[in-house]
């Protein structure tokens, strides 16, 4: 996800970013140097590198997908942690699995790969749950992978090339067991 980070605001920044997750963490923009640290976080801040999860998460709770007729078992990295966290340090996806990961607002959404061993492509995805773009994503690449769109509300991650041998491309719809995405994840209470 592309973002600016204020001085003293990098842990907010990256608890604020959905899909802040391992694999495809975000990367906020100008937050890391070339070599990896910190740039612009207060010297009482841990760097982001300190930040980063040293280790794969369980398996998160999942929910049925469907993105046209094709159906993902999907986890769901809905908190904070969950979403820094995404695919790192994981060493297999099987085919038919995805997670996903829900922004609080659309915007221009960046995913990174550091620290992340499969291969994976990514779909942006709108707030009405349209296919926006598709990207193959390269393990242990550290350049985020922007979305032209600026406006993503979902990412969704599969094991690479997943959706070209479902022949799924922009303009698909992606949905879930309880409807709508946006029903789904930002349903009033």
């Amino acid at each position: 996800m592309k973002l600016s980070v204020k001085p003293g605001s990098l842990m907010l920044a990256l608890v604020a970013v959905a899909g802040c997750n391992g694999c495809n963490r975000h990367n906020p923009a100008g937050a890391l140097d070339a070599s990896g640290a910190a740039t612009n976080a207060a010297s009482a801040q841990p760097s982001l590198e300190a930040m980063l999860p040293k280790q794969p998460q369980p398996k998160l709770p999942t929910i049925k997908v469907w993105v046209g007729a094709e159906e993902l078992i999907t986890e769901m990295a809905l908190t904070g942690e969950q979403q820094m966290t995404g695919m790192m340090w994981r060493t297999n996806m099987p085919e038919n699995t995805a997670m996903i990961f829900a922004h609080p607002t659309p915007r221009q959404a960046g995913y990174w790969m550091k620290n992340c061993y499969v291969p994976l492509s990514i779909a942006y995805i709108d707030t009405d749950g349209i296919i926006l773009e598709i990207h193959d994503m390269k393990p242990h690449d550290t350049n985020s992978v922007v979305s032209a769109s600026t406006n993503v509300r979902f990412a969704l991650e599969t094991p690479q090339g997943w959706f070209q041998r479902h022949n799924v491309n922009p303009g698909a719809v992606v949905r879930t067991e309880r409807g709508t995405l946006r029903d789904t994840f930002f349903r009033q209470r």
